[in-house]
């Protein structure tokens, strides 16, 4: 497996900026956090289709609080995957769609929910079956 280099030792003007899951410090935990949160995921997922109203993610995304909704688009928005437009209107209407970084990155989480999706089934039984055995 190739070493990476620490991202702080990295100029971006020499080297383009990478980073390493697995060092604790490194930006790309927070990434990771904000791609993988449930709320993103589905956001992501949702967005990938078309732009969508806030009103509208809401209403699609099952269980989701307003301010949870809000902290993940913000979230989502800060890293680049999403793009916030506000419209001039009485009240101001607001647009949420991919950014090319999330349209790039949004297909991966597609493709992680899609499985989940069509393998609940197997995941459920192998559940069943280790609560049974804890049971005897």
């Amino acid at each position: 497996m190739a070493r990476r280099t620490p991202i702080s030792s990295i100029t971006s003007n020499v080297h383009p900026i990478t980073g390493d899951v697995y060092q604790g410090t490194c930006p790309t935990r927070t990434v990771l956090d904000h791609i993988t949160a449930r709320w993103s995921m589905l956001i992501l997922r949702l967005l990938l289709d078309r732009k969508r109203r806030f009103s509208e993610l809401r209403r699609l995304i099952g269980g989701v609080s307003e301010k949870m909704l809000a902290q993940s688009l913000r979230a989502l928005e800060e890293d680049g995957f999403v793009e916030r437009t506000v419209f001039p209107t009485k009240p101001p209407s607001v647009e949420y769609s991919l950014t090319p970084l999330g349209s790039e990155m949004a297909p991966h989480v597609y493709a992680l929910t899609a499985w989940v999706e069509n393998n609940l089934a197997t995941v459920l039984a192998h559940r069943e079956g280790r609560k049974a055995q804890r049971a005897s």
